[in-house]
């Protein structure tokens, strides 16, 4: 009877068990179930919609505005913006059976052939989502048409992207520069910086040289569009907006610039006028010239490409980029280095007969009969080449000559906020050596003594040098960027302090010395008749150089002013070279001389002219 019940508790309790574990299959079954509907309708769901919206959305960048450029008076901005439009095409976007048909249409909007639009599309964009640019600089009136037939052009759409528009765009070209599209390779290097494919990045001058302050950040706005690409929303609150870039005021002033402009003229070369106590260049002028206004039309691209083929250069910044030969502007190193190492007696006299002898060469002066004998300060005032070949071959040597132009900062870059500057070149004998593969002989030192052969400088060098001589040894850093300022407020939020370039050992009496005979070049030297100006008291130095042949000369001009002012801040340096590719006229000082008149008498180009003819300049 035990056996036996203890048989149905068994079966019962196998029974029970069964059950709990169908029961617990069963449940579990049921929560799994629960699980996948949950991840299907709640989780999948908002991924899905997540997408959708990614789909149905769009994020377009929202350019900023570009900041202004102003010069140090503040009236009237040298770049600004001008509203105008771009129309990019998505390619991805257009059903391929009418691919052409929008390709075509747009371009009847946009005055394009089918052919020019197709080009415009690099054939790897065709199957993506990313737009491309068709054309840009357009109208608001050409937006609203393609706007009116928007349903019938899927993959199109529009932008705003402003223009630069330059006040005095062929004067301040090579200072101010201009901006244009961002280019594959400079996106690489940039992208990291927040550029992209659409961005306008400065190209040249100041657009380049500041374009990080100008530039601003994009903004972006997040556009829900239905299956035509038509908006559909106003807004998110997830749009991010633009931030302006900063103003940027600069050093030149366009009253003197456009005096330095037309004083030059139409003649290769350039002109460079600073401040020497601070380093501020107050105008800075190269031709030939170009209007960056041109790129903006029609046919900018095409102006673009005859610039780039013009065999003149207009691209070329010669005020940094326009190295040649000082001539006897050199001469002013000579002199120091006389002076500061006792190289010679300041009375002492050698005889110019017109010529120099080295060995079996003959050296001419530039006055065939000769000066006579004569010091150094009246060597200086007349530009006597015999009494340099002299010093440089008999008592200076190559390697203090070498060593004096490094102290005047030649063979090395100013430092000038401007991009593309060359330093130039100072040669000694193991440049020579390591570069044309000669030894240096005792003619290169005869001629390097006059400012010829290797030796090479550019106009805003030749303005630092004069200006180390005006400030008895200390050189202030050029520099073209004064103040930047906000954009909205005006505020200033940063301001350029002079900059120590370099502070020279040569002693202050060296200085003085100097400073008297580079005044006895205007009273009784070689530019006694051509810097006639009375507004002012003038010290400088003329150069000649020959290039070539008989009938190529570079002709250079540096002064400063006035030359026995008290007050530093009232003196200018100016520097004028006159390319040998000109016809000989001997026009560096005379450019400076009507520069001159019009800055200490502030009058423009034709009103210094006319008042230095009334007083018998026959120029």
């Amino acid at each position: 009877m035990l056996l036996s019940e203890f048989g149905r508790n068994g079966r019962q309790d196998v029974s029970k068990s069964r059950i709990k574990l169908l029961g617990g299959i069963i449940l579990a079954t049921v929560i799994a179930y629960v699980c996948y509907l949950f991840s299907m309708q709640i989780v999948d769901g908002y991924i899905y919609s997540v997408r959708a919206a990614q789909v149905t959305t769009r994020s377009i960048v929202v350019p900023p505005q570009r900041g202004e450029i102003f010069d140090r008076n503040m009236d009237v901005p040298l770049a600004t913006n001008i509203d105008s439009f771009a129309v990019d095409v998505i390619p991805a976007e257009i059903p391929k059976p009418d691919l052409d048909r929008v390709l075509t249409e747009i371009g009847r909007f946009l005055g394009m052939s089918l052919k020019d639009v197709k080009t415009a599309i690099p054939e790897a964009a065709y199957s993506r989502y990313q737009p491309v640019e068709l054309k840009s600089g357009l109208t608001f009136e050409t937006i609203s048409r393609i706007a009116e037939h928007i349903n019938e052009l899927p993959g199109i759409t529009w932008r705003n992207k402003p223009i630069r528009n330059y006040l005095d765009g062929n004067t301040l070209a090579h200072v101010v520069g201009y901006v244009g599209d961002i280019t594959p390779e400079e996106l690489q290097t940039l992208y990291n910086q927040g550029y992209t494919a659409n961005s306008v990045i400065g190209k040249s001058g100041v657009e380049y040289q500041y374009d990080n302050l100008l530039r601003g950040k994009d903004g972006r706005e997040f556009r829900t569009v239905d299956a035509h690409g038509r908006k559909i929303n106003e807004g998110s609150k997830e749009d991010v907006a633009p931030v302006a870039g900063d103003n940027l005021v600069l050093t030149l002033d366009r009253r003197i610039q456009h005096l330095a402009q037309d004083a030059l003229g139409n003649r290769s070369g350039a002109v460079v006028v600073l401040k020497p106590s601070t380093g501020e260049i107050l105008a800075m002028v190269s031709y030939p010239t170009y209007d960056p206004n041109v790129f903006y039309a029609p046919n900018g691209s095409a102006e673009y490409t005859r610039l780039v083929n013009d065999p003149s250069a207009p691209f070329l910044n010669r005020a940094i980029q326009g190295a040649a030969a000082p001539a006897s502007t050199f001469k002013i190193i000579m002199s120091t280095a006389v002076i500061e190492e006792n190289a010679f007696p300041l009375d002492a006299t050698v005889y110019d007969p017109g010529w120099f002898r080295l060995g079996n060469q003959i050296f001419k002066c530039w006055v065939s009969y000769g000066h006579g004998a004569v010091n150094l300060a009246e060597a200086l005032a007349q530009s006597c080449d015999v009494y340099f070949y002299t010093m440089g071959a008999d008592y200076l040597g190559v390697d203090t000559i070498v060593d004096y132009s490094r102290r005047f900062g030649y063979g090395e870059k100013t430092g000038v906020d401007l991009p593309g500057e060359v330093p130039g070149l100072v040669p000694s004998p193991a440049w020579k050596e390591r570069a044309l593969g000669e030894r240096w002989v005792g003619g290169d030192t005869v001629n390097m003594s006059i400012g010829q052969g290797y030796l090479m400088v550019t106009p805003t060098q030749m303005a630092d040098a004069l200006a180390m001589v005006a400030n008895d040894g200390i050189v202030y850093k050029p520099h073209v960027l004064k103040e930047v300022r906000d954009h909205n407020t005006g505020e200033v939020i940063k301001r350029i302090e002079p900059e120590v370039l370099h502070t020279s050992s040569i002693s202050r009496k060296t200085f003085e010395t100097l400073q008297k005979d580079l005044r006895g070049v205007i009273t009784h030297g070689t530019a006694e008749y051509v810097i006639t100006t009375d507004a002012v008291k003038v010290a400088g130095k003329t150069g000649t150089g020959e290039v070539g042949s008989d009938t190529n000369w570079n002709s250079w001009f540096v002064a400063y002013a006035p030359y026995d002012s008290p007050n530093p801040d009232n003196q200018v340096v100016v520097s004028v070279w006159v390319d040998s590719k000109n016809t000989w006229e001997w026009w560096a000082p005379k450019a400076a001389n009507i520069i001159l008149h019009g800055i200490f008498k502030d009058m423009n180009y034709t009103d210094a002219l006319a008042d230095l003819r009334r007083k018998g300049w026959w120029y």
